[in-house]
């Protein structure tokens, strides 16, 4: 018994004594850049410290196996004529998945060997924002604005192998005018079982599942929203209850009023941040991992923004511009943009 309450004790005084993790104070960044000739590239998937896949605007998809140093590009065309515009790529860890926006919409399967198309779906309204595949490798989604008055949603169950969309009496319902943005592939997120999902212009509500897609929930935010272009453009969680989200209106780019907000009860409540400040309109936020959800990047139009203490105050270490941004580990990250893919380091 005295050794247990020994045990007890020394447990208290280990965690009573472990330190508060102490942010950096990042005001500069060394980014390496590798040019992409003629294609805008919004979606990008790290695989390993030397390899990171990205899919472009001209039916290209990319991949570096040594930090940059040289390329592969594969071009995919559609019927001898059509380049695939792609804001979406995913990896079940076997094989890499692309998704084209517009009509028609077109989910490539892609491994060493072959690439096949796996997914079709063909209708004027047709536009597929994003796509991201669960931590079992066999479950996957993949999100598009409304042709109905409900969420575009598609899952597999098989590792990608076939697709399904969910019909709209399974979803809630969509206002005329609210949709999705397909800016950085970053409007998804997945914790295990759970799936967030991020909506802009006429409302700016998330939905969320937490059983892989089969039943949702809706909740409303207090981001800009009513008109096309403004709404949320990211969203992400440090953990299930934890998140935070960003956007504000894309054809007003300077505009800082509400378009932060984070949530401490998994999405179901949001608090704007920095309201009035900067950054304003951001196409992509990440937390940067093992930090405590203390430090955030978001990249935009107008520069990459930084955050240490949970998004409440930024500064702006870079007037680059970039759609997406993902990071390796608390050191590294790719960037991707107009013409460039480009290595963040930290150190």
């Amino acid at each position: 018994m005295k050794q247990f309450s020994l045990l007890i004790l020394v447990i208290i005084i280990f965690f009573s004594c472990k330190k508060e993790y102490e942010p950096r104070n990042i005001t500069s960044l060394r980014i390496k850049e590798f040019k992409m000739d003629s294609t805008s590239i919004r979606a990008i998937q790290i695989v390993n410290d030397k390899t990171v896949y990205y899919a472009g605007s001209r039916g290209d998809i990319g991949f570096t196996n040594d930090n940059g140093k040289s390329w592969s590009t594969e071009y995919l065309i559609y019927k001898d004529s059509i380049l695939p515009n792609f804001r979406s790529i995913a990896t079940n860890g076997k094989y890499f998945f692309a998704l084209s926006i517009a009509n028609p919409a077109l989910l490539y399967k892609i491994s060493n060997d072959t690439t096949e198309i796996v997914y079709k779906e063909e209708h004027k309204k047709v536009f597929y924002d994003s796509m991201k595949f669960f931590s079992d490798a066999k479950y996957g989604i993949a999100v598009g604005d409304p042709i109905k008055n409900c969420a575009s949603i598609i899952l597999t169950s098989d590792g990608g192998n076939t697709w399904n969309k969910i019909p709209c009496n399974k979803l809630p319902f969509f206002e005329d005018g609210e949709a999705f943005f397909a800016a950085s592939n970053t409007n998804i997120k997945i914790i295990d079982d759970t799936v967030w999902i991020a909506s802009g212009g006429k409302k700016a509500r998330i939905l969320k599942s937490i059983d892989k897609g089969q039943n949702w929930s809706v909740f409303e935010t207090p981001i800009v929203q009513g008109d096309g272009p403004q709404g949320i453009y990211s969203i992400d969680f440090y953990d299930k209850k934890n998140g935070i989200i960003i956007g504000g209106d894309y054809s007003k780019p300077s505009k800082n009023i509400a378009n932060k907000a984070i949530t401490s009860d998994g999405g179901k409540t949001w608090t704007l941040i920095a309201n009035g400040q900067n950054p304003a309109y951001k196409s992509c936020l990440q937390y940067v991992p093992n930090t405590n959800g203390k430090e955030i990047f978001a990249v935009g139009k107008q520069g990459i923004s930084f955050s240490n203490d949970g998004g409440n105050s930024w500064s702006t270490i870079s007037t680059d511009s970039y759609y997406t941004i993902q990071f390796l580990n608390k050191n590294t990250a790719w960037l991707a943009g107009n013409n460039r893919i480009s290595k963040l380091n930290l150190q």
